[in-house]
């Protein structure tokens, strides 16, 4: 006997219309997150956060790092134990060199080249083909991994020199030596180049030719550095987060921090964001310093907080990140990892998504490296069909009678003469 699925019911026959209105309307497919922003109101401008974010791909290394990975939009450079290095296009998970190098020294990636550092000198790599351009050897250890500005590397050496390098042979273009070494890497703006150094001294370089354009004393040894063409911010040992005017150097204002601010603060047109040792997440007003918000974290961090539009992110030392607004500093969620974090997280657009990618290298017991690109998923979890609950099964009744209703007046009906006036 054939069974069907039906309600036990005893309705009026207005009573079943509109169950079936409403049941129609449940049955309604969810609008996706396209269509819901599509669909919000025009003076609505505020944007949909990266998060909640997860996993969309999985890169294994099958070896450990040796050095910070470099990166340049979807481009990622690793260096790996056996004296290797590999670049990978992460928007199409495809390897494009592998070549044989070594070096301990986070690479940096040019136009056209990319640079590793060792021991005795600096080689440039071909970014296309890793095949070796050109090589230079160094007379000091580097204090810093280098960086690129425009056509050129700039290089800090253990002895206190700064070297400007062209990117496409190498040649020297200008050296300026320091009382002592870069504590952390140079930073640069359009015609700057900023060191902070082991004396607690913040130096300011004329990009063209090297020479000193200012010096500033902090209280402390300065960290990383974020440069632009009016103001610089950094953090520094002596519990104080700093902005110097970038053209004289002087302190626009610092601001008092329960312990070491680092890693690489962020900003916008309004408000910069730093982390801190006492575990915190800080947005102060770029213009006075004055605080705006602080959001406490579950870790200790360990660089400097990631922005895209309106999301912060920040990794520590748990197997976990944490995500905040811009405005009030708001949780937006937390992103768990395999294991502890063997390098920062990194974020780069990918032009065939709505969403950035967020990559976390993370690795198993040996130490061998796994890269996990994770992102916000614009389609609703599609969820399985599932039978109503209490449903009653009825047996079907094979060619049934056709039985004829009879409409009967409602009660208490009042007629209603129409010639009445």
């Amino acid at each position: 006997m054939a069974i069907r699925q039906t309600t036990r019911c005893c309705c009026s026959a207005l009573a079943l219309i509109a169950l079936l209105a409403s049941s129609g309307r449940a049955q309604t497919p969810a609008p996706t997150a396209r269509a819901v922003k599509q669909t919000r109101s025009a003076d609505d401008k505020t944007p949909l956060p990266l998060f909640p974010v997860a996993p969309i791909w999985t890169l294994t290394l099958n070896s450990a790092l040796t050095a910070p990975p470099a990166y340049r939009g979807s481009l990622a450079v690793f260096a790996l134990e056996g004296e290797q290095i590999v670049a990978y296009d992460l928007s199409k998970g495809s390897r494009l060199w592998l070549t044989t190098i070594t070096t301990e020294v986070e690479p940096a990636i040019g136009t056209n080249e990319v640079f590793i550092a060792d021991d005795s000198g600096i080689s440039a790599l071909s970014l296309s083909s890793g095949e070796l351009v050109w090589r230079q050897p160094l007379t000091a250890a580097l204090a810093t991994a280098p960086i690129v500005d425009r056509d050129r590397l700039i290089v800090a050496t253990s002895s206190g020199d700064i070297i400007a390098m062209r990117a496409s042979d190498g040649m020297e273009l200008w050296r300026q030596h320091l009382p002592k070494a870069p504590r952390s890497r140079p930073a640069v703006s359009s015609t700057r180049v900023f060191i902070a150094t082991d004396d607690k001294q913040v130096v300011a370089l004329n990009s063209d030719d090297g020479a000193i354009v200012w010096n500033r004393m902090l209280g402390g040894a300065g960290h990383d550095i974020l440069a632009g063409d009016d103001r610089i911010f950094l953090g520094s040992s002596d519990r104080y987060f700093y902005c110097l005017n970038a053209k004289d150097g002087e302190v626009e204002w610092r601001s008092l921090t329960g312990a070491d601010a680092i890693g690489l603060p962020s900003a916008d047109d309004r408000v910069v964001y730093f982390v801190s040792l006492d575990n915190l997440l800080r947005g102060l007003n770029r213009s006075n310093g004055v605080q705006q918000w602080k959001s406490p974290l579950v870790f200790r961090p360990i660089s400097g907080p990631l922005r895209w539009s309106e999301t912060l992110v920040v990794a520590g030392n748990e197997p976990l990140l944490q995500a905040f607004t811009v405005r009030q500093g708001k949780p937006l969620g937390r992103y768990a990892v395999s294991t502890e974090l063997s390098a920062p997280p990194y974020l780069f657009v990918d032009e065939a998504r709505v969403f950035p990618v967020l990559v976390t290298i993370s690795a198993d017991i040996i130490g061998r490296a796994t890269v996990v690109g994770a992102t916000r998923d614009m389609e609703p979890t599609k969820l399985p069909l599932t039978p109503l609950p209490n449903v009653v099964q009825v047996p079907t009744i094979p060619n049934p009678p056709r039985v004829l209703e009879v409409v009967s007046p409602l009660p208490n009906l009042i007629r209603v003469d129409p010639r009445a006036p």
